[in-house]
């Protein structure tokens, strides 16, 4: 076979996986739902989409020579035939012979990924000859007319649909999709910077105004002057010596207030000219990119019923396996939302409904002596939220949950304290079941018990900026809640300051804003807290839970104290910062690995002017703060210099500007004086302009690596004991062997990358 052709027929390939696998989701779907239907009517149009989908997967399978994929096909497009015209009966012997051809579908296709399984296909043949079989079970077919047309002819008209359909659509790769939005997304930036230009020439309207103001008072007396010194040049002076002496130089100066005054009134004129202009290009660029990335959103966001398709044969095989009778109700499945959203949230909703079916639902035996029926019931409810959330409900009618044993098997694994235990409400204590290791099951099954299917839960559900509550009731069932956001790249977010550092904090998570009198801070125990609608809440210094450098004001403590009321999972807490700036649209940036297990941070953003800012994760944030409280941390935790002693200086060579900055944010924030480079060739520059404690590396760089800089750096008698730590996502046994050769101090893998971690490591190299 030519190139030419092999390339061909890898496109086709992959183009036909694509099509395939709607077919297999589409019979999978429809096999579920004629299992459950009860109306003619129904069963009727589900067979005839079964049907068809075996029909076109297997014409598609023919063109591009998967002969086994078009083998299966043959006989089950047979049996959706049969089942048509009533010739056999839909059994639940044969429902499980379809689904296990589904699934040697679902195996064959695997076999066309780039990285195919190891081994060789599964031969079908066992499967046809199983198909074929259900078939003799049917009356022999009655013969036709001469006129009559075969079954296959009734089809000649999907062509004519098929190109309809092609003609209003068009198949586009998601990697496209997604690079197109992110640019589209890039845009926020540009509507940002433009408010912020309106915001500065609005400013320095203001501040010719105020020229205004004062020039006005000093007018008489610039008119007194004037007059007094045309006199003088006229001869009109009474010769005393008493008045202003005509010179050049006051000449000068009146001339040029005259020439000032001009000026700065031309100039206010423009300045007024360019920020109507300013408002006009605001507004304008404002809408554009709104509509822009509102049509963008669109394209790229898909229907939760894409997600859930996949739940109903996940039950009925599930509950089959575990004996258990099981129906599976869903709703708001026409709901939209971003689709990196949905990719992220299957594995979870599987963890959920997983966890329904093993630990939740009883067998129907049990469920009789309860009085309950016999068949149990979970719920997957989709609906839409305030502030461009939508919630997602996953509940079952099974014994619930019993806190009582989350309670002993989170002090079993050393989680809570018997004394902490103590304090904690049944909803607290039920939220202890999303830790790692923390399982009520009594064995461990390839299904559960292992503790990790609600942790894996509450994990995705937080890095996606969500919150997960759940709610149990003894003997009744439980629900989960899910709280997401509409989409990953855009939110609403209030921008706050801490000494010199600015953050965002997701207005999603923001209860209230509050200005807090000093007198109305109170402490209880170790924890300062204020009252807040008639009950105590904890109150939380931002800085010391970040860990910044806490700095004494000159003038003391201000008499008020500006807050934030942050709630997550049921929980609220206040957290005082220095100053909180605005509300305003964020284009989320994702966090590099390197940076991707900080605490406390979701992801950075872009400011109109051009400054990149973090934004926190409330969930983190919360947690780190009742940590701070609970071991009396009032200071900052991490302070690498003690207060009044010189900051060392670090170099950071990193050549991705958000990991750069971010990294930078961190150090500064431990106290150290942080440069920047951006690649190897520019560190071994800086160091030889100035000294450094220690240098941080990525190891790939343009020009010269993390590798090749350290090598520079001990080949240099000057640098010889300089440490210098490498970050790098490469973590085989050679790479870090590598790292050793060249002289690394420190070698820290991305995938591991922690901040404690990396403070830690640099405390103790310098």
């Amino acid at each position: 076979m030519s190139p030419e052709d092999n390339n061909l027929l890898k496109r086709l390939l992959a183009t036909f996986k694509i099509e395939a696998q709607e077919h297999v989701e589409s019979i999978a779907s429809g096999l579920v739902g004629l299992e459950n239907a009860s109306a003619p009517g129904t069963q009727a149009d589900l067979l005839e989409t079964t049907f068809r989908s075996a029909h076109s997967l297997k014409g598609a399978a023919r063109t591009v020579n998967e002969t086994d994929i078009a083998t299966l096909c043959q006989p089950l497009e047979s049996v959706f035939a049969a089942l048509k015209r009533s010739d056999i009966e839909p059994t639940p012997e044969l429902f499980d012979l379809l689904h296990r051809v589904v699934d040697m579908l679902v195996t064959l296709l695997r076999f066309l990924d780039p990285n195919p399984p190891a081994g060789a296909r599964p031969p079908v043949a066992g499967l046809v000859n199983s198909l074929q079989a259900a078939l003799q079970k049917a009356p022999l077919p009655k013969p036709r007319a001469p006129e009559e047309k075969p079954p296959e002819v009734a089809a000649v008209s999907t062509p004519d649909v098929a190109v309809r359909d092609m003609a209003d659509t068009v198949r586009v790769a998601t990697e496209r999709l997604d690079a197109v939005l992110l640019q589209s997304e890039e845009l926020l930036s540009a509507k940002l910077a433009s408010a912020q230009y309106a915001t500065k020439l609005k400013q320095l309207q203001l501040q010719s105004s105020e020229w205004k103001k004062k020039w006005a008072k000093l007018r008489g007396d610039v008119r007194i002057l004037r007059h007094s010194l045309e006199g003088k040049k006229n001869g009109n002076g009474n010769g005393n010596g008493g008045g202003l002496q005509a010179s050049p130089q006051l000449a000068r100066v009146t001339e040029f207030l005259d020439w000032n005054q001009g000026f700065v009134e031309a100039m206010e004129s423009e300045l007024i000219t360019l920020g109507a202009t300013a408002e006009h290009d605001q507004r304008s660029v404002g809408t554009m990119v709104d509509n822009l990335l509102d049509e963008m959103k669109k394209v790229v966001v898909q229907p939760f019923s894409t997600l859930l398709d996949v739940f109903p044969r996940f039950v009925r095989e599930l509950s089959r396996e575990q004996g258990k009778e099981v129906d599976l109700v869903m709703r708001g499945g026409g709901i939209e939302i971003d689709r990196r959203i949905l990719e992220r949230m299957k594995d979870p909703l599987i963890h959920l409904v997983r966890n329904c079916i093993d630990h939740g639902i009883e067998a129907p035996a049990l469920r009789a002596q309860k009085g309950k029926p016999p068949r149990a019931k979970i719920t997957i409810g989709i609906s839409p939220r305030d502030g461009g959330n939508v919630e997602i409900m996953v509940s079952d009618d099974g014994a619930g949950i019993d806190a009582g044993k989350v309670r002993e098997s989170a002090l079993k694994a050393g989680i809570l304290t018997p004394e902490k235990a103590e304090t904690l409400g049944d909803g607290e204590t039920l939220l202890l079941a999303c830790e790692t290791g923390i399982s009520t099951s009594p064995i461990i099954t390839d299904i559960s018990g292992r503790g990790l299917g609600l942790a894996i839960v509450k994990e995705k559900t937080e890095k996606l900026n969500g919150t997960l509550a759940i709610e149990s009731k003894p003997g009744r069932g439980t629900t989960f809640r899910i709280i997401l956001p509409l989409t990953l790249a855009r939110f609403r977010g209030i921008v706050i300051r801490v000494g010199e550092h600015l953050f965002v904090l997701p207005t999603s998570n923001v209860e209230r804003v509050l200005r807090i009198a000093k007198e109305e801070v109170r402490t209880v125990g170790n924890r300062e807290t204020i009252s807040f609608d008639g009950e105590a809440m904890s109150l939380a210094r931002l800085g010391d839970v970040l860990a910044l450098a806490r700095k004494t004001a000159a003038d003391g403590a201000p008499d008020f104290l500006p807050a934030v009321v942050l709630t997550s999972a049921g929980q609220r807490i206040a957290f005082a910062v220095d100053e909180i700036l605005n509300e305003q649209e964020v284009l989320v940036k994702t966090l590099p690995k390197q940076l991707g297990n900080v605490r406390n941070l979701s992801g950075a953003t872009i400011l109109g002017t051009g400054r990149v800012v973090p934004i926190l994760n409330v969930p983190d944030l919360m947690k780190s703060a009742v940590e701070a409280s609970e071991s009396g941390i009032g200071a900052p935790i991490m302070q690498a210099q003690a207060v009044g002693t010189a900051r060392k200086s670090l170099l950071v060579a990193e050549d991705s500007i958000t990991s750069r900055t971010l990294l930078k944010n961190i150090l500064e924030n431990a106290g150290y004086d942080v440069e920047t480079a951006v690649d190897g060739a520019d560190a071994f520059t800086k160091l030889r302009g100035r000294d450094f404690a220690l240098v941080v590396s990525d190891v790939d760089m343009p020009r010269m690596n993390g590798f090749g800089l350290t090598s520079k750096i001990r080949a240099d008698k000057k640098f010889a004991d300089l440490p210098v730590i490498l970050v790098t996502a490469l973590d085989s046994r050679e790479d870090r062997e590598h790292g050793i050769d060249v002289g690394a101090s420190a070698y820290i893998v991305k995938s591991s990358f922690d901040q404690s971690n990396l403070l830690e490591v640099i405390q103790r190299l310098i």
